[in-house]
C-alpha cells in the first residue's frame, strides 16, 4: 500500500470518527438521553441480587428493613432503613422473630419503632450518586460508616430516586427533590425524628439532590435547619461537570469539546438539568448567615480525594469558596481565599488536609484526602468523624 493510499485510509478514519463523536453530541442534547449519561439510571449494578434481600450485601437478618415510600406526586421509592450494630444487637432476639424482606407498613416493624421512640436516636438521610441501586458498590459498607461513631444511636434510611432499581418513575432534576422531600417528611412527620437529629449525607449526585433540599427548606416560610451536611466528591454545577467528568474515570465525554470553551459554553445552553450546587449552596449559608439569633445555623463538611478520577477535587475547591464567600457580606476572592486557607490549613500527612472556616453562624470544613477515589472513600473513617461532628457529637 503506498502512502497515498495510506493517509487516506487515515482521513478516512477520522473523518468517520469525528463524524460519530458529532452525532453523540447531538444525541446528548435530547434530554431523554441526556438524563441517561447524567444519571444513568438504568445501569444498576447489582444484577443477580435482590434489593429485598440486604444480606446479600453481608448485613444482619433485619437489620435493613425494605420498605416503600410514597412521593407527593405519585411516585413510589424504594428505601432502607438500617439499624445501627449496637441497637441490632440489644434486641437481636426480638428482630429475628420478624417477617424478613420487602415490609408493606414499616411502621409496623420493630426497628422503625427502636428509631421513633427513643428520643436519644439520630437520623442519616442518605443520598447516593449516580448509576447502581442502594446496594452497589460501596454504598453497603458506606451504611456501616454512617453509625460507625455511635453504633447504639445513628440510625440509617437511604433511597433509590425516581428511576433508580426498584423505584418508580423517571428521574428529573425537579423530581429528585420532591423524592428527598418525601424523605425529609417521612423522618420529621412518621418517624418523629425532630431536624436537629437529623444528618443530610450525600456523594456525587446526592452532594447535588442533599444541597437543593437543605436550601429548599432554608428558604421555606417556615425554615428547617438540620444538625448538618456531610457532603463527598460533589461536584460545583452540571456545567463544570461536562468538563471534566470521566465515566468510570477513564472516558471523558466531553474533553475535545472542553477545548474549545465557546463551543462548550454553546453546548451547555442545552443542557436541562443544571444541578447548580455551588451557587445553592452559597444561597443556603447567606440564608442562614441572615438568620436572626446567634446559636449555630449550619455545619457543612466537604470531603473529596485527590485521586478520585470521575470528579476531580478542584469541584469541591469552587463549592468550598462560594459557600465561604457567601459567609460574610464582603465576600472573599478565590485567591485571597487561597492564600487564607494556608493559615487555617492542617496537613495530615498522607492523609491529606484540612480546613474550617468560622462564623458566629456556622462551620464549613474542607478534608481532601490523598486516597479515596470517587466512592471508597465513602466507608472512611474520615466520613464516620464527619457525621459525628455534624451531630455535633
Amino acid at each position: 500500500m503506498g502512502l497515498t493510499a495510506v493517509l487516506q485510509s487515515v482521513l478516512y478514519a477520522l473523518a468517520a470518527s469525528t463524524g460519530l463523536y458529532a452525532a453523540f453530541l447531538g444525541v446528548l442534547t435530547i434530554p431523554f438521553f441526556q438524563n441517561q449519561v447524567i444519571y444513568l439510571n438504568r445501569v444498576t449494578l447489582t444484577w443477580f441480587q435482590d434489593v429485598n434481600v440486604p444480606e446479600h450485601w453481608g448485613f444482619l437478618r433485619n437489620q435493613v428493613t425494605p420498605f416503600k415510600l410514597p412521593t407527593q406526586d405519585g411516585e413510589v421509592l424504594h428505601a432502607w432503613h438500617i439499624l445501627p450494630l449496637e441497637v441490632y444487637r440489644k434486641n437481636e432476639q426480638a428482630l429475628l422473630e420478624e417477617p424478613s424482606g420487602l415490609v408493606p407498613d414499616i411502621t409496623d416493624r420493630l426497628g422503625f419503632k427502636l428509631l421513633r421512640d427513643d428520643p436519644s436516636s439520630l437520623l442519616v438521610l442518605y443520598f447516593h450518586g449516580a448509576a447502581g441501586t442502594l446496594g452497589s458498590g460501596y454504598r453497603p459498607p458506606s451504611y456501616r460508616a454512617m453509625s460507625a461513631g455511635a453504633p447504639d444511636r445513628i440510625h440509617t434510611v437511604a433511597i433509590d430516586y425516581r428511576g433508580f432499581g426498584a423505584s418508580t418513575g423517571f428521574p428529573s432534576e425537579e423530581g429528585l427533590l420532591k423524592d428527598a422531600l418525601a424523605l425529609t417528611e417521612w423522618a420529621m412527620k412518621e418517624a418523629g425524628i425532630p431536624p436537629s437529629r437529623i444528618v443530610l449525607f450525600a456523594q456525587s449526585l446526592g452532594t447535588a439532590v442533599s444541597i437543593s433540599l437543605a436550601h429548599h427548606m432554608a428558604a421555606s416560610p417556615n425554615p428547617t435547619l438540620f444538625s448538618g451536611i456531610v457532603l463527598v466528591a460533589p461536584f460545583a454545577n452540571v456545567e463544570l461537570l461536562t468538563a471534566t467528568y470521566r465515566v468510570a474515570g477513564t472516558i471523558p465525554l466531553l474533553d475535545p469539546v472542553a477545548k474549545f470553551p465557546r463551543l462548550l459554553a454553546w453546548f451547555n445552553t442545552f443542557i436541562h438539568n443544571k444541578w447548580p450546587s455551588k451557587d445553592k449552596l452559597a444561597e443556603f449559608v447567606r440564608i442562614c448567615e441572615n438568620m436572626p439569633g446567634d446559636a449555630s445555623k449550619y455545619h457543612i463538611t466537604i470531603i473529596h480525594a485527590e485521586d478520585d478520577y470521575d470528579i476531580p477535587w478542584s469541584h469541591s475547591e469552587q463549592v468550598f469558596w462560594h459557600a465561604v464567600n457567601a459567609s460574610s457580606p464582603e465576600g472573599i476572592g478565590y485567591e485571597e481565599l487561597e492564600k487564607e486557607k494556608e493559615t487555617l490549613k492542617v496537613v495530615r500527612g498522607a492523609g491529606g488536609w484540612v480546613v474550617d472556616w468560622r462564623t458566629a453562624k456556622g462551620v464549613i470544613r474542607e478534608e481532601i484526602m490523598k486516597y479515596g477515589l470517587h466512592d471508597r472513600v465513602m466507608s472512611y473513617p474520615v466520613v464516620s468523624l464527619a457525621i459525628m461532628r455534624a451531630f455535633g457529637e
